[in-house]
């Protein structure tokens, strides 16, 4: 069981976490949302919990909790710059199917 970050994710995780002045690394989880029925919860780690488990790509540190790591496993957290847009990308093996506006998914 894993969830991993692409290079270019972990390089600007990390950019970001320097910019903060302080940060452990991100939390990945899901959360019951959207047309699909499931969306990603992303944010930023200052404190870790007792009962979160982590995983680490290129130097950077990805938290998540055991009822997320259910929907999560395999997934490769990547950042892509297409034109004008850039973001996080989500490469889940799990999703069967997504909404329209890939804000949602299901399993």
């Amino acid at each position: 069981m894993a969830i991993t970050l692409s290079e270019n994710a972990a390089r600007h995780v990390s950019n970001f976490i320097a910019k903060r002045g302080k940060g452990l690394g991100v939390r990945l989880g899901v959360k019951t949302s959207g047309c699909s029925g499931m969306a990603y919860k992303l944010e930023f780690v200052d404190v870790a919990s007792d009962d979160d488990i982590a995983f680490e790509s290129f130097g950077v540190k990805v938290f998540t909790d055991a009822k997320s790591l259910a929907y999560l496993d395999g997934t490769e957290l990547d950042y892509t710059k297409e034109g004008l847009n850039e973001g996080f990308k989500f490469n889940n093996p799990n999703v069967k199917n997504e909404c329209g506006c890939g804000e949602s998914f299901n399993v």
